[in-house]
């Protein structure tokens, strides 16, 4: 198979619920697979984004929570970049932190100051210089969305603050402001890569870390406190030649994504490395049935204090129509059927449902 550029555009934080109610990312769907029901492993960028590019959950890696970036097993771990790498790609990534997603394999590493960087300039410059370059690798990081929820949400609340929650509207306002912002950016980038016409010889994959809060539930002004759907469901679109668009409603995980890419690519798993956990999703895109596979999170949520712990404290296994929580700081659990109660608010646990064992079963598996 001809090599194929690979594109990732990452639009940190971006909620679901706006890309369904988006008539311009809707759109994409005439050009892009398009799948809506995927599971992060961590409400949380860089715990979820070592999960992407390692194809692994953090239990394995060793990157499981905001402070432990260093602490992934890069020994054990092969990463989407170390893979592309080696097969002479260039590798390039452009963010707005070193800690966000692991940094072995690539050629260049560069990142800017989140709150002074244009960042459509900047990525529309990046790709003008790669558009001759054959076997390339570029991740860009759209941070806008995390940046405006930073500086007005996190810096002036805490996760028990009456205010916030008391303003509903206004939250939803802020979040949607920024969200019209990142639509800007991507329909420009897209632009770009078609007036480039490197989508004819490109993999590109345009997904969200995690979603935010817009005040669901007391306890969470942002994300990273629970595993509550609003912030475990993210999205995907993905395209690449010769392949026809397709909207997949199963539940996917994002560590299916990096052996997606290597499925496409023809690029075998290296056996000195650990094998991974997510599996490539080229039968669903391709329109064949596969069984739906368990997802599992984790996040630390960090109470009233500012800073998270740094071990997971709460974890969750889903199933398209079922979630399980378990609150591992106070040993509590929860239980709710995703398909008539999506919001998440009667929990069901102890009422001798038989899913309630399946489910534990699988958790203590997975958090193992």
């Amino acid at each position: 198979m001809e090599k194929l550029n690979v594109i990732i555009i990452l639009i940190d934080g971006c909620r679901l619920d706006r890309i369904i109610n988006s008539s311009y990312l809707q759109k994409l769907k005439s050009h892009f697979s398009f799948f809506s029901n995927s599971i992060t492993y961590s409400p949380h960028t860089i715990a979820a984004m070592h999960a992407v590019f390692s194809g692994c959950y953090g239990t394995r890696t060793g990157t499981n929570s905001y402070w432990s970036t260093y602490q992934f097993k890069k020994n054990r771990f092969k990463t989407l970049t170390e893979y592309l790498n080696d097969l002479d790609y260039y590798t390039y990534a452009d963010l707005h932190s070193e800690i966000v997603i692991p940094k072995q394999g690539f050629d260049k590493f560069v990142t800017y100051d989140e709150d002074k960087v244009d960042i459509v300039s900047r990525h529309s410059d990046l790709l003008d210089n790669f558009s001759k370059d054959n076997n390339s690798f570029v991740y860009l990081h759209y941070s806008k969305i995390h940046t405006g929820i930073r500086n007005s949400v996190l810096k002036v609340y805490t996760n028990f603050s009456e205010e916030y929650f008391k303003n509903k509207k206004l939250n939803e306002q802020r979040y949607d402001k920024l969200f019209k912002e990142s639509e800007i950016y991507l329909k420009k980038i897209l632009d770009k890569i078609y007036s480039l016409n490197l989508h004819q010889n490109s993999l590109i994959l345009i997904m969200s870390d995690h979603g935010i809060s817009v005040g669901e539930k007391m306890g969470e002004i942002g994300y990273g406190a629970f595993c509550y759907d609003y912030t475990l469901k993210t999205f995907a679109f993905i395209s690449m030649p010769k392949i026809k668009p397709i909207e997949v409603h199963q539940q996917v995980r994002s560590i299916d994504f990096m052996p997606t890419i290597l499925d496409a690519l023809d690029i075998p798993t290296d056996p000195e490395f650990e094998q991974l956990d997510g599996e490539s999703l080229m039968p669903l895109i391709k329109g064949k049935e596969t069984q739906e596979k368990i997802a599992y999170s984790e996040t630390g949520n960090p109470f009233n204090q500012r800073k998270p712990p740094k071990e997971p404290n709460t974890m969750s296994v889903r199933t398209s129509k079922w979630k399980f929580i378990y609150n591992k700081h106070n040993n509590t659990k929860e239980l709710y059927d995703l398909e008539n109660d999506p919001s998440e608010t009667l929990n069901l646990i102890g009422t001798n449902l038989d899913i309630e064992d399946v489910l534990w079963k699988e958790l203590v598996s997975l958090s193992d």
